[in-house]
């Protein structure tokens, strides 16, 4: 589906050109999931390959939207940042707004209606359009309209500007399968369609080349990986495979599905040294008559059975999850039936939502919406009890010796601590000092500490003398040091044994530390 609309804010005639043009400068803006975030990393990269800079702070001649519409104020928050760019587009000659994901697959003309000064629209199924969609734009001054119905290219296959170098996402799988009643992402994505393994694997590989010691794979069904050519216990063959990677230390994936979460992928888990003692499991609710009108295919008992077993075969793995409260008929009697689950789990993190009522889910049409007050006084009870229980098992990590990934982001009190901040092996992001005297890690460098205090949300180390303290420089941070170098235009250390190549950056958001 491919349109064109007038757009007479996008003229030419002030663009620079030329052999003195300066080249356009571009921001993307991302919305939503781990999906959209590694969609994202394509976008960027087909820019650059196009020619384009990063804004770095700067007003960007290209602005783009990766949006998300699984909650229900994405919309207005969309439309809201649309339309805060208009002026600035009005007093910006030759600037471009382009607007692509879920929201845009699932609203279409909706968007140039609501926003004619948009240039250009483009749906999950054909992200590498982007490029060709903002020249055809500027060379017609019509804003552009291009949905696909389904996959034209696998996403892999696209340029990518990763942002970090230590760490990335892989995608396995895009698209799902299933049918929960409040999920709009099937209708959005399409059916799941499966990477080949030797695929996967050439591109873990790449990314370990380049300097990265860690690695998430990434699927909206991510443990259903090997149903479209016939494999069932794919996914396990393919985490025990990432294990005979020389070089990559950690490995993680997300998001996996009870249904489908099989004896043979725990085995997997527990016998590959460099698979994390850590497992984001989405709950949703608790209730099994809730769970039935999601169209969940499991049952309470069967999701606390999967973290029973997980646990006998790694005592220390932590374990988080996602919960919906306020579904459209849910009773006191399945939110006390939710709570009791989540006592029982003793998840280190919960990452809790309120219904979100969005058109075109079945969920939207059922009886029995539930007032926003109630929804929110259970959400109010949920996180209360989720904090207390994230602050006890945190509390467990007191005294521990723990391996440390340095991140690049530091907290927000980094400044009067002088603490950096990185992430242990189950995921838990932890604040550690560096004693006088002894050496200062790099981003991707591994230290190992002794956590000395615990909050809902974050460990403290502050070790009391350098014995106390250990430090690993490892490749990624050697690749940190090269990629810091090059965008100085500066020698880095270590940069002879690269053969001079540059550093691909490789990029992993990082999670959110708080359960609301």
């Amino acid at each position: 589906m491919s349109l064109t609309y007038p757009s007479p804010a996008t003229g030419t005639e002030n663009e620079p050109t030329g052999e003195a043009a300066v080249p356009r400068t571009y921001q993307v803006r991302t919305f939503g999931c781990q999906m959209n975030v590694h969609d994202s990393e394509r976008m960027a990269g087909m820019l650059e390959a196009a020619g384009y800079v990063p804004a770095d702070g700067a007003q960007a001649d290209v602005v783009v939207f990766n949006t998300c519409a699984v909650r229900e104020n994405a919309d207005n928050k969309l439309y809201g940042n649309l339309g805060q760019l208009a002026p600035v587009k009005a007093a910006n000659p030759g600037m471009q707004i382009a607007v692509g994901g879920c929201l845009a697959q699932k609203d279409r003309e909706t968007i140039l209606k609501k926003a004619p000064w948009v240039d250009a629209v483009f749906g999950t199924h054909n992200v590498g359009a982007l490029p060709a969609l903002l020249d055809r734009a500027r060379h017609n001054n019509e804003a552009q309209l291009e949905i696909l119905e389904s996959l034209d290219v696998f996403p892999s296959t696209l340029p990518t500007k990763r942002d970090s170098v230590y760490s990335g996402w892989v995608s396995i799988s895009v698209g799902c399968n299933n049918t929960c009643t409040f999920c709009i992402v099937p209708a959005l994505r399409g059916k799941e369609k499966d990477r080949r393994p030797g695929e996967i694997l050439a591109e873990v590989q790449a990314l370990v080349d380049d300097g990265a010691i860690e690695v998430t794979l990434l699927g909206q069904n991510v443990n259903s990986y090997g149903v479209e050519f016939g494999d069932r216990q794919a996914f396990s063959k393919l985490l025990r495979a990432c294990g005979e990677i020389p070089g990559l230390e950690r490995v993680r994936f997300t998001s996996p599905h009870p249904a489908a979460f099989t004896d043979d992928v725990i085995d997997a888990m527990a016998e590959t040294p460099n698979v994390m003692p850590q497992l984001h499991m989405p709950l949703q609710s608790g209730s099994d008559k809730v769970l039935r009108d999601m169209k969940r295919s499991y049952r309470s008992a069967k999701f606390l059975g999967i973290l029973d077993k997980v646990r006998a075969k790694m005592p220390h793995a932590a374990i988080s999850t996602d919960i919906i409260v306020g579904f459209p008929g849910e009773t006191e009697e399945d939110f006390q039936a939710t709570l009791d689950v989540v006592e029982k789990s003793r998840f280190a993190t919960a990452f809790t939502f309120q219904y979100s009522k969005r058109p075109g889910t079945p969920a939207a049409d059922l009886p029995d919406q539930l007032p926003k007050a109630v929804v929110q006084e259970r959400f109010e009870r949920l996180t209360a009890l989720q904090d207390r229980i994230a602050s006890e098992e945190n509390a467990k990590q007191l005294g521990r010796c723990v391996e440390v990934m340095v991140t690049a982001q530091s907290g927000r009190k980094s400044e009067e601590t002088h603490r950096l901040s990185g992430r242990s092996q189950d995921q838990r992001l932890v604040h550690f000092a560096v004693p006088e005297g002894a050496p200062a890690p790099r981003p991707g460098d591994l230290v190992t500490v002794t956590i000395t205090e615990a909050a809902a949300f974050h460990l403290v180390a502050d070790p009391a003398t350098a014995a106390d303290y250990s430090l690993r420089r490892s490749r990624a941070g050697d690749a940190w040091d090269r990629a810091q170098a090059d965008s100085c235009g500066v020698p880095a250390p270590g940069a002879a044994g690269a053969a001079g190549r540059a550093g691909v950056s490789l990029g992993m958001p990082s999670l959110p530390v708080r359960s609301r």
